[in-house]
């Protein structure tokens, strides 16, 4: 896929740039049906940064398609549920989960974000992601196809490109500009993005268990603890490997938003001492929250702004963004990874669907089809996201007065009854064999994939001859 002659291909080739968890889960999936592809990303190495991750009935169906399940699991706690405490330290409500996986099929799970990018990343073929590619510009060149050129003087020209590189995206910044100067770009989509919060997080190396009661149990704890008097809240998870995930959330003022709004930001390790300095001391049920900052590497600790933005463009000829390229969500709904993973299948849905055929028009019906599948169940999970972190993260007097509401006079039952409402959405491969029916809520069927049934007609007739 570097830069030769162009000749059209069916499968098409297709250049992913980003390797992160998007980029890597398209990969495998892609590779499932032959569709020839390779991952291009930025960074140098596998960045071991992030802390604790959750996924739900929303994604794990897919998973189990590919027979990933078992393998997730044997790195995931379950959750059952979440334990609020003031910074007193006086519990303030508990919401469990209790009845959820009857109802839906499946348990809510929390693991180590590093451990699951090592799995996923361990189902590609060696070499697949070629590490320290730098984009900088995309090209359409005259005799056809799409190429991306890298900082290391590289080019690569393939059939299709997926951005999938992040809320910075390299490949949605040089799209945007390209349309921009048509004057063919949505005034939207020419507004940054709105940073609203800053967090830190890390992952502490294993701890004894004797002295944390907690991870004797093979269960995640989830403790939250909301600051009095200041723009903070803060969490720890226990995770399998006797370690423990922090995170620390800080709601940003206006001016300081509208300050730090410049900044690039990304999952990587910065000038972090002034606000370790500053949270050190805050209390958890375990104590301070510095003895779990002291356990973590702190090249593995990460500061970085919580940004949003649902981008209206998700497409433009060869080219398609997904996950944060496409819509950067706030973390408070814990979705922003469950939805990167959702674009990976419709989009891999919709490609197999024309990669014995993948003319230019063919192209572009399947990125229309994908955005149509996809656009207003991201939308609402955008929208949710923003609610969710007024509520977890809020400091002005309504959010806490939301809060007080969710946590102290919504009944359970409310609640539970949204999260089965939610969990009715759940894309899965259309070209793989369906993952067993689990739970008694009704799911939104997939839009079937025509190739795959006549692919199986023709089998089936074959076999009875």
């Amino acid at each position: 896929m570097s830069e030769d002659a162009y000749a059209p291909q069916s499968p098409p080739r297709c250049i992913i740039v980003g390797g992160g968890i998007a980029g890597i889960f398209l990969g495998i999936l892609l590779d499932r049906v032959g569709i020839p592809y390779d991952i291009f990303e930025r960074a140098p190495t596998v960045k071991q940064l992030g802390a604790v991750m959750s996924l739900n009935v929303n994604i794990l169906p897919v998973f189990e398609q590919l027979g990933l399940l078992d393998e997730l699991m044997a790195i995931s706690f379950t959750s059952p549920g979440m334990h609020v405490y003031g910074e007193n330290m006086k519990k303030m409500a508990y919401r469990g989960n209790d009845g959820i996986k009857e109802t839906v099929g499946y348990d809510y799970i929390v693991f180590s974000r590093p451990r699951l990018y090592e799995l996923l990343l361990s189902k590609l073929p060696p070499n697949k992601v070629q590490f320290g590619k730098k984009v900088l510009q995309i090209k359409y060149p005259a005799e056809g196809g799409v190429m991306i050129q890298c900082s290391d003087n590289s080019s690569y020209l393939g059939d299709i490109l997926i951005g999938a590189d992040g809320a910075y995206s390299a490949v949605r910044q040089s799209l945007y500009r390209q349309l921009n100067e048509k004057k063919e770009l949505p005034f939207k989509d020419t507004q940054g993005l709105k940073i609203g919060y800053m967090t830190m997080v890390g992952t502490t190396e294993p701890l004894e268990e004797d002295a944390y009661e907690e991870l004797k149990d093979d269960f995640t704890r989830f403790n939250f603890v909301i600051g009095k008097g200041k723009p903070y809240t803060w969490s720890t998870f226990t995770v399998p490997g006797k370690r423990i995930c922090w995170g620390v959330q800080m709601q940003l003022s206006s001016a300081e938003a509208d300050d730090m709004a410049f900044r690039n930001t990304e999952w990587g390790p910065e000038s972090n001492e002034n606000m370790i300095k500053e949270i050190y001391d805050f209390p958890t049920p375990n104590g301070p929250l510095g003895q779990f900052i002291e356990k973590t590497p702190r090249e593995r600790i990460s500061r970085v702004f919580l940004e949003e933005k649902m981008f209206e463009t998700w497409h433009h000829t060869r080219v398609i963004l997904i996950g944060d390229a496409a819509h950067k969500m706030l973390p408070s709904a814990g979705q922003g990874a469950v939805n990167a993973m959702q674009d990976a299948v419709i989009l891999a849905n919709c490609l197999y669907e024309i990669a014995l055929d993948a003319s230019d028009e063919n192209i572009a019906l399947a990125f229309k089809d994908f955005k149509a599948q996809r656009y207003p169940h991201v939308k609402h999970q955008f929208d949710l996201s923003k609610t969710m972190a007024k509520v977890i993260y809020g400091q002005t007097w309504h959010e806490r007065l939301l809060r007080n509401i969710v946590f102290g006079y919504l009944p359970e039952s409310m609640l539970h009854k949204d999260t089965i409402k939610a969990a009715a959405y759940r894309p899965i491969v259309n070209f793989l064999p369906p993952p067993p029916e689990r739970g008694t809520c009704p799911v939104l069927p997939t839009k079937p994939s025509k190739r795959y049934q006549d692919e199986l007609a023709a089998a089936a007739k074959s076999a009875a001859v």
